[in-house]
């Protein structure tokens, strides 16, 4: 039995937890990730080390990492100890406890998540002590994951997500003189199967720790077990891990074919990637074997039966989407992105299943229920051709909920359950909703439909762009206001912006209304240690921030001193 972790003597009251000067520690770890992706550029391999022994022994990388870890989703997750860390006493405590001298991970305490196939996933939790060691590497490995990453890998990484996944296939499949064959590529248990002598070998830290973490072993009903490969799956510096280890295919394919590359195409998320090519026998012959070769040197093999090579008219599923080429008839062809079938049935069996156990649940709180599950898939697939399936599955769901009002009341007839359960909102009928008392007045709620939510076409991320380079500043300030325009959360933000600042840009002073082309600057940047609390926000024309990228934005700086930002 593994004793309780002991926490040594409080470094920090409570009250001076409380007071951290927080930008200044973002500000630090922030330009030591700077200059440690600049060295990478420059491929200083000894100053890249030598900023990262700074940034993992500094106090500020010390302090964020136990903020990140007892405040994220996993904070009252406890590892084998069974230590989390709640009170400002025990996180300030815990400062002293990170040293690099004597340190010992514990194992894993291993849990079984189920697959969609039925299978089960295994996953390791670590310790809380190991959590924020993990995230003070991380800081100092992900400047350089970022740098040398393959353009076109978006899962586990800032600022990229499944829609720019999705966008990167649409631009390499849709054109007319487009790639027509597709291999589907899935590793086979990527992350429990990678060789620890290549991630010792290859991966940019600190090879004592990292070494430490791969042999920690995992305990399984009661049992110690060594860990002979793979990386430690569940904690936080595992995503990053893993794309070390993947990264390259898309020089694996520049340095093999070069001018004959055109119609090869890559894209991954995570341990799924696809590749194009103009022909079957390209990626059969010429491609496969080189991705295998390129795998084994990893410890990693492609799984067979989730590797096949398909035609673009046949159609494949990626990431929930599924993507083909629909012809007219006329010997013309359109590429279009639509929800998977598999994808569609998943949503529906889930929404099924949260009706079913609904029982004695009240209207209002299982519109609350499901109106999350229902914006949330919405969301994910508005970028995509969806309006009709949209349609289709707000139908379903109020066909089940129609019978779940019926069969509670098995002797009323269908004039009373339409007028407990359903009313007419904005000019549409029967739709299912219920009051519920909230903040001491009562709210009518409504089912949320998907199809309100409007189709439009995701803008897919720059290639290189790198949010540890100070040229992308711009760039991602740009992308990150596009973002807030699209959605409610973003437009309510902008109001309050607005509201504060009397319809007036904080540059020019002129004004400026929510239907005109502005953006949200942060005063101070990233880089910098800024964040997009409200009060490091400011929103000005379109114009007025070209023309202040040149200027250095001092006026805005200056406002923001003294307190008068407009």
């Amino acid at each position: 039995m593994i004793a309780k972790h002991k926490l040594a003597s409080a470094a920090l009251t409570s009250t001076e937890w409380g007071a951290i000067n927080w930008p200044h520690h973002e500000a630090v770890v922030k330009k030591l990730q700077v200059r440690i992706a600049k060295a990478v550029k420059q491929k200083k391999t000894g100053k890249v080390k030598a900023l990262q022994w700074i940034l993992t022994s500094s106090y500020s990388a010390k302090v964020l990492s136990i903020r990140k870890v007892t405040q994220n989703k996993g904070k009252n997750t406890p590892g084998v100890d069974g230590v989390i860390l709640k009170t400002p006493q025990q996180k300030s405590a815990q400062i002293i406890c990170l040293k690099r001298r004597n340190y010992q991970p514990l194992p894993l305490r291993r849990i079984y998540l189920r697959k969609k196939n039925g299978k089960l996933r295994p996953i390791g939790i670590p310790t809380m002590n190991d959590r924020i060691r993990q995230q003070m590497y991380y800081l100092s490995v992900a400047p350089i994951s970022e740098t040398t990453a393959d353009e076109n890998s978006f899962g586990f990484r800032p600022e990229r997500n499944c829609s720019d996944a999705i966008e990167a296939l649409f631009n390499f499949l849709a054109k007319k003189n487009s790639a027509q064959w597709i291999m589907e590529g899935d590793i086979k248990g990527c992350f429990d199967n990678i060789s620890h002598e290549w991630m010792l070998n290859h991966i940019c830290m600190d090879r004592i720790i990292l070494g430490k973490w791969l042999k920690s072993g995992y305990i399984d009903t009661g049992k110690l077990f060594p860990t002979i490969a793979g990386s430690p799956q569940g904690g936080i510096i595992s995503p990053c891990l893993s794309n070390f280890v993947l990264d390259g295919i898309d020089k694996l394919l520049d340095d093999n074919f070069g001018e004959r590359r055109r119609g090869i195409n890559f894209a991954r998320y995570a341990d799924d990637f696809v590749i194009t090519a103009k022909t079957k026998e390209i990626l059969d012959l010429e491609i496969k074997p080189l991705v295998i070769n390129f795998l084994k040197e990893r410890g990693l093999e492609l799984s067979i039966e989730k590797t096949k090579i398909t035609h673009i008219n046949d159609g494949f599923d990626f990431l929930g989407q599924n993507v083909r080429k629909y012809s007219n008839g006329k010997g013309k062809s359109k590429l279009l992105i639509k929800p998977s079938k598999d994808n569609i049935k998943a949503f529906m069996t889930q929404i099924r299943e949260t009706i079913r156990k609904s029982g004695s649940m009240t209207q209002a709180l299982l519109i609350d229920t499901l109106n999350s599950k229902i914006r949330g898939w919405a969301n994910y697939h508005k970028s995509v051709v969806a309006k009709a399936i949209f349609n289709k599955v707000d139908n379903l769901i109020w066909h089940l909920l129609w019978k779940w009002a019926t069969r509670r009341h098995p002797k009323k007839s269908c004039a009373w359950i339409k007028k407990k359960y359903y009313t007419r909102i904005r000019g549409r009928n029967n739709v299912f909703s219920g009051k519920q008392l909230k903040d001491g007045r009562i709210v009518q709620q409504s089912l949320f439909q998907a199809a309100s939510i409007p189709i439009k076409r995701h803008i897919k991320i720059r290639g290189d762009a790198n949010p540890f380079d100070p040229r992308c500043v711009e760039y991602f300030e740009v992308r990150n206001s596009l973002k807030m325009k699209n959605s409610f959360a973003g437009r309510q933000t902008a109001n309050s912006l607005l509201k504060r600042q009397q319809n007036k840009c904080s540059c020019c002073d002129k004004f400026i209304s929510i239907e005109e082309k502005w953006i949200i600057h942060l005063i101070i940047n990233r880089l910098k240690g800024g964040n997009y609390n409200m009060h490091n926000l400011c929103i000005i024309h379109n114009r007025c921030h070209r023309m202040g990228f040149n200027t250095g934005f001092e006026y805005i700086a200056d406002y923001a001193k003294q307190g008068v930002i407009r």
